[in-house]
């Protein structure tokens, strides 16, 4: 498949009050093929979630080049990617149908019959306000909604994290319902036994370096280890 992203010597320093701290992405190379389900691994700190935000176009970084589909970071990379950042985003007393109802104003590849069908998957009701949610209903709510884009490029920022175990492999069958085959799913996650079956690239960070790449496969036949088991392993060392 066609590389899709292109992610060449980045770097992210953030200046303030802590200047003195490390850069958050520290000359990374990295290249997202179409068409694969890509985790992006790693500890707390070590630039998962400041690498999804810059591919989505709302923190920019400090040096390199990032390209979507051969176009730099802008307009026309926002227009085919869809994000699901680590955090709610929704307004409170907001409708599912309501909101449903202004993605598809927003977003062009917005299908909204897929979100339908996706909250009546999850066990959300149309006439439901957010304020009236769990915490885990809302973000099956934005899980809903950003999976219901026809995008090239889908960034999820730790989507299986804040619910129990039991919901987790429910949001994941919503997030299998609602990829396009033909696009990129990069999904960062600390909670890798629970992906690692649908993986077919891990991608590992430390301290905004990349620390492994490759095929899943290839990494569990090399390592004789399952992708958690590797994380494990790998991480133990180098901290």
């Amino acid at each position: 498949m066609p590389t899709l992203v292109e992610i060449k010597n980045l770097s992210k320093c953030y200046t303030g009050s802590n200047s003195g701290r490390p850069p958050a992405l520290d000359g990374l190379d990295l290249n997202l093929e179409a068409g694969k389900i890509i985790g992006l691994l790693g500890e707390n700190g070590s630039g998962k979630t400041t690498l999804l935000k810059i591919l989505a176009g709302v923190l920019e970084p400090t040096a390199g080049t990032v390209t979507i589909a051969g176009q730099p970071i802008g307009p026309k990379t926002k227009a085919v990617t869809s994000y699901l950042p680590d955090a709610a985003w929704l307004p409170d007393a907001t409708r599912v149908d309501v909101a449903i109802a202004q993605h598809a104003d927003c977003f062009a590849d917005f299908q909204a019959d897929k979100a339908r069908e996706l909250a009546q998957f999850l066990g959300l009701e149309l006439k439901q306000k957010t304020n009236h949610m769990s915490k885990g209903m809302r973000e099956k709510l934005q899980l809903t909604l950003v999976m219901s884009r026809e995008a090239r490029l889908y960034l999820l920022d730790e989507p299986i994290s804040g619910v129990d175990p039991a919901a987790r492999q429910t949001l994941l069958d919503t997030i299998m319902r609602g990829w396009n085959p033909d696009s990129t799913l990069f999904i960062s996650t600390h909670l890798v036994t629970d992906i690692e079956t649908v993986m077919d690239q891990a991608v590992f960070l430390h301290t905004g370096k990349l620390l492994m790449n490759g095929d899943a496969d290839e990494l569990r036949e090399k390592y004789g280890l399952s992708l958690d088991q590797i994380f494990r392993k790998e991480y133990s060392h180098v901290r």
